[in-house]
């Protein structure tokens, strides 16, 4: 590798892990913003989502300069490439965060009812799987990464359960309609979240292993 490449990686690695805390703070406030009604914490939320935007755009370019410039083969290539595909998860991971928060402008406004929604196992599951595949990402740990393919079926259960309790919510208590299609939205958004982690854990074999998973996760499970 040469001097001018090893320098570029390097950079490369610092904005995606940049990129990576700033994403994880996204979810923290967001599902926050739901947990205690701040309307507040969620504005900033989506205030902030133009700045991770722009740093998704120069992870871009700076991929795309690497590529380029230095035409890198063998472990640099499958680096630049999986940085490109993680961009892209980190991206719509936040914008995932800030539809989360919009709900919570929403819900901060009403009344604290008393719901069988499972909301809070949920919100932490997605949490920590997004947690362990940026440390699967900062460690190359392929262990962490497979854990989170693991994960991610509790999560999809959890957001199939929550249908049915909206639908019973509904019909019990049809006054708190518009509240409970409102949480139904944040669980569909976590599960979403849930699904890019995934992506990245897939995304942190490939790039340590060579090794595509994707599509052929039933064996881990």
């Amino acid at each position: 590798m040469s001097e001018h490449l090893r320098r570029g990686i390097e950079k490369l690695k610092t904005k995606l892990l940049t990129l990576c805390g700033a994403v994880e703070e996204q979810v923290f406030k967001a599902v926050k913003s739901i947990q205690t009604q701040n309307a507040k914490l969620a504005r900033e939320v989506v205030d902030s989502d133009t700045r991770l935007d722009q740093m998704e755009v120069d992870i871009e370019e700076e991929c795309l300069k690497l590529l380029a410039l230095h035409q890198p083969v063998a472990i640099d290539l499958r680096f630049i490439i999986t940085a490109l595909k993680i961009n892209n998860d980190l991206e719509r991971i936040g914008d995932l965060a800030v539809n989360i928060a919009e709900r919570g402008e929403f819900l901060a406004k009403q009344e604290k009812i008393d719901t069988p929604f499972d909301f809070e196992t949920m919100a932490d599951k997605t949490q920590t799987m997004l947690r362990m595949s940026l440390d699967a990402l900062i460690q190359m740990d392929c262990s962490i990464a497979h854990k989170v393919l693991l994960a991610d079926d509790e999560v999809d259960a959890i957001n199939r359960h929550m249908y049915q309790q909206v639908k019973d919510t509904i019909v019990n208590h049809p006054e708190w309609m518009d509240i409970a299609i409102h949480l139904l939205s944040v669980s569909r958004h976590l599960e979403r979240i849930a699904d890019h982690t995934t992506n990245i854990a897939e995304d942190v074999i490939y790039m340590a292993e060579g090794y595509i998973v994707r599509h052929r996760t039933e064996q881990y499970k």
